[in-house]
């Protein structure tokens, strides 16, 4: 019988909840500020919306179908966790516009003012799918795609969509046959792209401290038992003074500074402190490593 540690568990439920609330706020900018507008969006989303508008098939029809091949294709891929919750977060984001489609009707939320749909609708998007992202989930179609790339390389999850999705948008004119409902979509890719990346990046983003102290053994003590943060003590020479110091080095996740800021200050609030903001940490306590293996042919 498999054991499940209580910290897993908790972890596996908080994903699954914020995935739920994710597809949520995907969900209300979809159905009730682009697709009532005839605004069209990226990924399959963007596919069901365009299918809609030709032939009148049901988006969450179109939507659950091609996510279906789709995932099919990421499971040999990103593994049974990623598709697990994937699934999870397509059937979800299925039910809820189902119902959106019966509650609303022909409701029409700034009907009158496309281009201000256009931004709401893809602030709800944008960050529905760095939600998704972020807690290893997605609402399926180019997403899965994006991953698979980020999964090899450290490409920025919004740019990769972002490419994908232009030909999606683009092709909403063979229904219209209106360029200016194309521009709105280009500004739902845009925004939503830059949404995209400021979720993912908030929930990684990390900082690194330079701290001199006489009190630096104190201090790292102190953070090792909480935030529960390693340090690495480096011998440093004051040019001007003269004297040898000890200079803490710290990598931590951005949401501990104020808790070793107060550590520092309750020890030592004369000690000198710089804070850097840094694009990556990988290793153990951070992220892992993202590398492109190369096979040679035998």
């Amino acid at each position: 019988m498999i054991k499940i540690s209580k910290k897993v568990l908790a972890g596996e439920v908080q994903d699954y909840f914020m995935i739920t609330l994710a597809m949520v706020s995907y969900s209300i900018g979809w159905n009730v500020f682009l697709l009532p507008n005839n605004i069209t969006t990226g990924g399959v989303p963007g596919v069901a919306s365009v299918v809609f508008w030709g032939t009148g098939i049901p988006v969450q029809f179109t939507y659950f179908f091609v996510n279906a091949l789709l995932l099919l294709i990421a499971l040999f891929i990103l593994g049974w966790k990623f598709c697990v919750k994937t699934i999870w977060a397509v059937l979800v984001l299925t039910v809820i516009t189902a119902g959106f489609q019966t509650a609303t009707g022909q409701f029409h939320l700034l009907s009158d003012q496309p281009f201000m749909a256009s931004i709401i609708g893809a602030i709800f998007c944008g960050s529905g799918i760095g939600m998704g992202l972020a807690f290893n989930g997605s609402t399926g179609g180019t997403d899965i795609v994006a991953a698979i790339v980020n999964k090899y390389r450290d490409i920025s999850l919004g740019r990769v969509i972002m490419i994908i999705d232009i030909v999606i948008i683009t092709s909403s004119y063979l229904v219209f046959h209106n360029w200016e409902q194309v521009i709105y979509g280009y500004v739902v890719l845009m925004i939503s792209s830059f949404c995209i990346d400021q979720v993912v990046n908030t929930r990684h983003r990390s900082v690194q401290f330079f701290i001199i102290s006489k009190k630096y053994d104190e201090i790292a003590s102190r953070i090792a038992v909480y935030p529960h943060r390693g340090a690495t003590v480096l011998e440093a020479h004051g040019f001007y003074t003269g004297n040898d110091v000890k200079m803490l080095f710290i990598m931590a996740k951005r949401r501990e500074s104020n808790t070793i800021f107060k550590i520092i200050n309750d020890i030592d609030p004369n000690a000198f402190v710089t804070q850097t903001n840094v694009i990556g940490v990988y290793g153990e306590g951070f992220d892992k490593f993202k590398v492109h293996g190369r096979h040679k042919a035998s």
